[in-house]
């Protein structure tokens, strides 16, 4: 670095090193923001993404529970009709 005229002039390399180091400290503020900030971050981390796979594939199986409860009530639906129907027109036997 050498100022001329007020104009402090940085080498590709100089600049590269400074925004490495700026990146690395607000990483590390960010972490230790949220609380990751120590070694069992990675377990953290690791848990956290278990947590919301085990969310997702229950969500997803909530979700297909209840289709396959109103596909069963619906065919229930029809049978009774069917049966009501049949009823009717065989004399109710």
């Amino acid at each position: 670095m050498t100022p001329q005229d007020g104009i402090t002039t940085l080498t590709d390399a100089q600049l590269e090193a400074m925004l490495d180091r700026a990146a690395k400290r607000g990483a590390i503020e960010a972490l230790r923001a949220i609380g990751l900030q120590d070694d069992d971050a990675s377990v953290d981390i690791h848990e956290l993404r278990t947590l919301l796979t085990a969310w997702r594939d229950t969500r997803r199986a909530v979700w297909q529970t209840m289709v396959k409860a109103a596909v069963m009530v619906f065919l229930g639906i029809i049978g009774l009709g069917v049966a009501a129907w049949l009823r009717q027109n065989t004399g109710g036997q």
